[in-house]
């Protein structure tokens, strides 16, 4: 597939943009020369510095979002953008934008969401702070491992989108913990990801990452933990059942054993704290099972609502 098989396609660049006057002309100028018929917008998030106005002057669409954090951002562009192909950078020019158009070829083949997969290039050579190396392999390991996935970016801000993707996709995160919650999203529905290795580069001197390495990564942590526990309950209540009830039997034993050697039950109160536990691990377990079904049937209703936004695109065209 050439360029010329997407002319006729209307594709939409996303740049969600907070305080990057040094970047964004250069991220702008690049993507037009990329995909020059695409649209680019750039949405500014509360910018104190002349974002607004660089990328007004390269003629991009800007928009203003009150709301701070990406994840507000990106919920916006969603609601408000409708488009063939959509194509979501950073303002920051950490990502190649000539890497966009194979992307979007990607998506007109079918797939739901194209990856730029940044750690199987030049991330661990470009980026300069450890502790996010650390972390997105941290991430990368739980995600794979509970949903079975061998996904190898987890967290990269370079990604395009169908726009079934876009329509149905219920963006909850507010922050930077935006870009876990869609690949796990994607995994737990089972939609067609494709991940391709882009050349990834750090910030320009001068520029200043918005990331908080630690604020910013309990966030992403405690995104998995409520995603986990959403998407995955039977695990996860599973997990907990297990180690309450075990903990609960090793009690029970303990005071099952003294009552064999002396005839009565010397620890009543850790008896009954046992027998507690025990019961807490149960309804763990039948708490489990209960949302396991219901996210079972939460899968098939977001199936549903995708061959419905389908259905309703292909008739308007």
């Amino acid at each position: 597939m050439t360029m010329k098989s997407f002319e006729d396609k209307k594709i939409a660049v996303l740049l969600p943009c907070y305080n990057e006057e040094l970047t964004i002309g250069k991220v702008i100028r690049d993507f037009k020369q990329a995909l020059p018929q695409a649209t680019i917008y750039v949405y500014d998030n509360n910018s104190s510095d002349n974002t607004a106005k660089i990328a007004h002057d390269e003629d991009a669409v800007v928009r203003k979002e009150p709301r701070q954090g990406k994840g507000n951002v990106i919920r916006a562009m969603f609601e408000d953008i409708d488009a063939d192909v959509y194509i979501m950078s950073d303002g920051d020019d950490t990502y190649p934008a000539d890497a966009s158009p194979a992307m979007v070829e990607k998506i007109l083949e079918g797939y739901d969401m194209v990856i730029g997969d940044r750690l199987s290039s030049t991330y661990f050579q470009e980026n300069k702070r450890p502790f996010h190396n650390f972390g997105n392999r941290l991430v990368r390991g739980s995600i794979n491992g509970l949903f079975g996935a061998n996904v190898t970016d987890i967290m990269t801000g370079y990604r395009a989108f169908s726009f079934t993707f876009v329509k149905t996709y219920p963006i909850l995160s507010r922050g930077f913990e935006v870009e876990t919650e869609m690949t796990i999203h994607s995994l737990n529905n089972n939609l067609r990801l494709f991940e391709m290795p882009i050349q990834y580069r750090d910030r320009p001197e001068g520029s200043v990452s918005k990331l908080n390495t630690i604020g910013d990564g309990v966030k992403v942590l405690s995104t998995i933990f409520r995603l986990i526990r959403e998407y995955k309950p039977m695990p996860f209540f599973g997990t907990l059942s297990f180690l309450f009830t075990l903990i609960g039997i090793i009690f029970t034993v303990s005071v099952g054993l003294d009552f064999l050697h002396t005839g009565i039950v010397a620890r009543f109160p850790t008896f009954m704290g046992a027998i507690m536990l025990i019961v807490i691990g149960l309804l763990l377990f039948i708490t489990g099972v209960i949302l396991d079904v219901i996210a079972k049937n939460n899968r098939k209703d977001f199936i549903t609502q995708v061959n419905y936004v389908a259905f309703v695109k292909r008739n308007i065209k």
